[in-house]
């Protein structure tokens, strides 16, 4: 069975957008890279043939994954969601309880996580800890720099 990949609109959106750049853009101009390195004779020892052919492996690759995240990609319209318990596409405010510091975090799908932009990845241990809880809780994260515990101020679907 193969397994979706959970997303919102706009997280599908980047990621098609994304794969259609490399599409149209990225592809033809690596392609006319290689010919114009073929052009100047001897493979073995040409640095830009060879810098061409792996910038084409990679580009080549991240087309193939963004086909396979679109392809399994289960979209879920955010603005329909709604309620108090903490969900995939809910945007949390958090309250530091050591510090006092306050932080907003949407959880989002593995492929559109994007911490600077205030995103969370539904797998990340924050994400997980908050699931199921309601504004008013406390939770505690084990993350990778420690124990933190936080307390959700508000919970908000947009």
């Amino acid at each position: 069975m193969v397994e979706k990949v959970p997303m919102t609109r706009g997280g599908h959106a980047a990621l098609a957008d994304e794969l259609k750049k490399r599409q149209s853009v990225d592809r033809p101009r690596i392609i006319e890279q290689i010919a114009e390195a073929r052009a100047h004779g001897d493979l073995s020892e040409n640095a830009e043939y060879h810098a061409a052919k792996e910038e084409q492996s990679h580009n080549e690759g991240r087309i193939a994954e963004l086909e396979d995240k679109l392809a399994r990609a289960d979209i879920i319209d955010v603005s329909k969601l709604s309620g108090d318990t903490i969900k995939f596409g809910a945007t949390v405010t958090l309250i530091d309880e050591d510090t006092d510091k306050k932080a907003v975090w949407q959880i989002v799908g593995e492929a559109e996580a994007d911490a600077k932009q205030g995103r969370i990845s539904i797998t990340s241990p924050l994400a997980r800890a908050l699931i199921g809880k309601k504004k008013g809780s406390s939770v505690e994260v084990v993350a990778p720099g420690g124990a933190k515990a936080y307390e959700i101020a508000k919970v908000e679907w947009r």
